[in-house]
């Protein structure tokens, strides 16, 4: 793997699998929960998108990213869908087992989002802060409530990814010659027009990591009655994030609710009200023939449920922080770097610490409550 000077990768053997971590040389392995950031990654990437976040945060806290099983350097152990991404969630509690850490803040972009949420719901966590992540009720295939469109969740699941991409994945393309190379959906998805990067390399390296082995990305696919033709399998990535198999929208309930901060950017194409991968909209867009209407299969509100259940967190006595980037796309924390990093430490806790970095002079906006 590429490394920024001062990362480190190194295996960490536990009772699940062998998981691969990024790490910052000289971070304290001593280090308090209070002082401790995990970070997850989403969906077709790796802990190696971290590594610039990474770098730039506070010398005296601890950082680990984590590679989910399947992505990075960790073992592509099949993934359960049955179970949602509770086989996620559980490879981190051992992972952090292994290493000696009962808890800490908990940063998850994308999928990764909705692994943290799920990591709350089975574990003490100090924060969680959810960048673009997906909805509480899983990708596709529900109206606002959360309510499923159909008993097999159609149009949901591993059927809506593009073969070319996954073959393209399988052989590591790191061209642009095809709108469906990884290159080509890194600029037109992960971020919005106009962002360039001197290591868009890295970025297309760390997606190229994803396995696309049985049991891995995407996963399996079931044929339907309903439109478009096909629902969600039981093994595999994106399977894991149909709503049949994915809720969390129970961290309401906790009795102990972390503060929560969500980052999202508002020209998002793929977590947003109108996804580019929700087959729903883009039948009604008319890209995919035999829509059968907006009664029977809606388009996923997909910011919108993130809102709804994040108010009823608040509601019910939990701390949200919310922070919407303009003209910013699915990766805030490459996008708008020093924006993301400072509210970051303002919800673990860091803002007004002797080493807290000045502020930065980007706008940004903040609406909190507690």
């Amino acid at each position: 793997m590429t490394l920024i000077d001062g990362i480190r990768s190194r295996l960490i053997a536990t009772d699940r699998l062998n998981v691969n971590i990024l790490e910052r040389a000289g971070d304290d392995p001593a280090a308090s929960a209070e002082s401790t950031v995990v970070m997850i990654h989403g969906s077709v990437s790796s802990s190696l998108f971290w590594q610039e976040l990474m770098h730039d945060l506070p010398s005296d806290l601890r950082i680990i990213a984590i590679d989910l099983r399947g992505f990075g350097g960790t073992e592509s152990l099949p993934v359960d869908a049955t179970r949602g991404v509770r086989d996620f969630s559980d490879d981190i509690h051992a992972t952090l087992t292994a290493l000696g850490v009962p808890t800490a803040h908990f940063v998850g972009w994308a999928m990764g989002g909705g692994v943290v949420m799920q990591y709350a719901l089975d574990h003490p966590a100090l924060s969680l802060t959810l960048q673009s992540p997906v909805s509480p009720y899983g990708f596709g295939g529900t109206r606002r409530d959360g309510t499923r469109l159909t008993d097999d969740d159609a149009g949901c699941g591993a059927g809506a990814a593009n073969s070319d991409f996954v073959r393209r994945l399988t052989d590591r393309d790191a061209t642009d010659e095809s709108p469906t190379s990884p290159r080509s959906v890194f600029r037109s998805g992960y971020v919005a027009p106009g962002y360039a990067s001197a290591q868009e390399d890295l970025w297309v390296e760390s997606m190229n990591t994803t396995s696309t082995a049985t049991g891995n990305y995407p996963g399996d696919s079931v044929e339907s009655e309903n439109w478009p033709g096909f629902a969600a399998g039981t093994i595999g990535v994106l399977n894991a994030m149909a709503p049949r198999y994915f809720n969390t929208s129970g961290v309401v309930g906790l009795a102990e609710k972390p503060p929560v901060l969500w980052v999202h950017g508002t020209a998002d194409s793929i977590v947003s009200d109108a996804s580019v991968s929700d087959l729903n909209h883009l039948g009604a867009a008319g890209v995919i023939p035999g829509w059968p209407g907006a009664e029977i299969a809606p388009a996923q509100e997909m910011v919108t449920q993130t809102r709804d259940v994040l108010d009823a967190y608040r509601s019910a006595g939990g701390s949200v922080t919310e922070v919407s980037l303009e003209n910013v796309g699915h990766t805030p924390h490459l996008e708008r770097p020093a924006e993301v990093r400072r509210a970051l430490l303002e919800v673990i806790g860091y803002i007004g610490h002797p080493a807290m970095p000045a502020p930065p002079t980007e706008a940004i906006i903040l609406s909190s409550s507690d």
